[in-house]
């Protein structure tokens, strides 16, 4: 059987992107990688200490993590609790400094998360959910979108209503929790704070007698590592992504996120996610406690900067009429498009009448957090790989998602899962953790995953930016038949909880 090989090179940020498809014995292999000009066919191994700014052996790490937020750090905790890779050398790298929170503050974080069940069941796997339930997290068991342009309204709710639904917890609690667990991984896991990456050395494939096969990593302090996997947490401006040379798709919004912490009129029980489609973009109210909610309201960046600049009563009067005042006035509404959504509903409601549901009001909102209005520009990005030779990208460094649907960072710990799954089996099988095989693997099952929601996330936030008379239309008759057909919901809200 003849054995055929194909190399493509393209020159590409200084080295040579090179792409590998062998057959062998009918096998296709598929390689990707790194090489500088220079090498020989022949495998070779370091020549000792003979390699220009080569590292002794405690320096050689068989995974560093570049970026210690809440999707890397949980990355380095699920490597350090994997019974399979006990014994392997996990360092983190964190530019900033370590949170730890030895009291929760009184007062809410602007930066939230809506954490998936999936999620809290990835952080309870490594020990973080006990944290944070110990410390504050608000379960939510309902949501409710509605739309501003028409009646048109949707509502998910798990079966058993006493199922959560997702929970909504401060990003630095998060944090703080996956921090408190790397303290009992000492042995296992190391963490450098305050270490700024500058430079990163890719190893060639095909090695030259005195080439490093590992990829080097040169700190700001001077300090020179190596690895045999780097995973790239580094966020939606990833070093690791940029200096890799894997291509990105990514475009802003021309919109920003206004964030605040909203104390309720009074007291609920608040357990329901409220998001609302406005003209302008999403205004969504997530709960904090009983009787506070964290406000995420995305907008053009004139009305964001306008809405920073208001006075706390004029500001807290703006949000409670974006709930409540405008779905029952007919300032965004027209004739002819609630007639025809009327009579779709009241059909839907006769074939379908288990799948109608009663619409609620929102809180009202009578306070404003000190100091807690902030705003953030919104846009969308994905790598078109998520891997190269000894390099894989996790979280945002990987992809990146308007939060209208609160999924950015669930994504990213479904990340964490998947290649943490992978790298257990490979070092199960005996196999190098860095090998192009199981990254491959990792960037097939998640790019599977999170490609279409991303699509879905895009499509719903173009679809609801626009006041056209047919678009409003459409979307109005298909949420109103998502919402009849509780198994659509069911299986959005399956796939939305992963």
């Amino acid at each position: 059987m003849h054995c055929l090989t194909r190399a493509t090179l393209v020159l590409q940020s200084g080295c040579r992107r090179y792409t590998a498809v062998t057959c062998l014995n009918g096998v296709r292999i598929l390689s990707r990688g790194f090489r500088n000009s220079g090498y020989n066919k022949q495998r070779g191994q370091p020549s000792n200490g003979a390699t220009s700014g080569s590292t002794g052996d405690n320096d050689l790490y068989d995974v560093i993590i570049s970026g210690g937020g809440m999707v890397g750090t949980a990355m380095a905790c699920s490597l350090g609790f994997d019974p399979n890779l006990e014994g392997k050398k996990v360092l983190l790298l964190e530019a900033g400094h370590k949170k730890v929170i030895d009291k929760v503050p009184e007062t809410y974080s602007t930066r939230v998360s809506s954490i998936s069940p999936g999620s809290a069941t990835l952080l309870s796997g490594i020990g973080a959910w006990e944290h944070i339930l110990h410390m504050r997290c608000k379960p939510f068991k309902r949501m409710q979108v509605w739309d501003a342009c028409s009646d048109a309204m949707i509502t998910f709710e798990k079966d058993n209503f006493e199922d959560e639904m997702g929970y909504v917890v401060e990003n630095d609690v998060v944090i703080a929790a996956l921090t408190r667990q790397l303290e009992s991984l000492s042995d296992q896991v190391k963490v450098q704070y305050r270490s700024r990456v500058v430079k990163y050395t890719w190893p060639r494939p095909f090695q030259a007698p005195d080439a490093i096969p590992w990829v080097q990593v040169e700190l700001a302090s001077g300090q020179k590592l190596q690895t045999k996997l780097l995973i790239g947490a580094d966020g939606p401006n990833s070093m690791v992504r940029s200096e890799a040379g894997i291509p990105t798709v990514k475009w802003n919004y021309n919109q920003s996120a206004v964030v605040a912490v909203l104390s309720l009129s009074e007291p609920t029980e608040n357990n329901v996610a409220w998001q609302r489609f406005l003209p302008t973009g999403p205004i969504a109210m997530l709960p904090l406690s009983d009787n506070e909610s964290s406000l995420v309201w995305s907008t053009s960046h004139q009305h964001a900067e306008e809405l920073l600049g208001l006075d706390d009563e004029t500001f807290l009067d703006a949000i409670n009429s974006a709930f409540v005042s405008l779905p029952w006035s007919n300032e965004n509404h027209s004739e002819l498009l609630e007639t025809a959504g009327t009579l779709f509903r009241s059909a839907l409601s006769f074939l379908m009448p288990s799948g109608t549901s009663a619409r609620q009001l929102p809180p009202s909102v009578s306070g404003i957090g000190p100091n807690s209005r902030a705003m953030f520009p919104l846009g969308m990005g994905h790598a078109s790989e998520y891997m190269r030779h000894r390099v894989a990208l996790i979280g945002d460094a990987a992809h990146r998602v308007h939060p209208l649907a609160g999924q950015g960072v669930n994504l990213g710990f479904g990340d964490v899962a998947c290649l943490t799954r992978l790298l257990s089996q490979a070092a199960f099988d005996g196999k190098d953790v860095g090998s192009t095989q199981h990254l491959l693997e990792y960037e097939t099952e998640r790019q599977r995953h999170n490609l279409p929601m991303m699509a879905a996330i895009d499509l719903m936030k173009r679809l609801y930016s626009t006041n056209t008379a047919p678009l409003v239309l459409l979307r109005t008759l298909g949420l109103q038949a998502t919402n009849a057909v509780p198994p659509v919901k069911e299986q959005i809200i399956a796939f939305a909880s992963k």
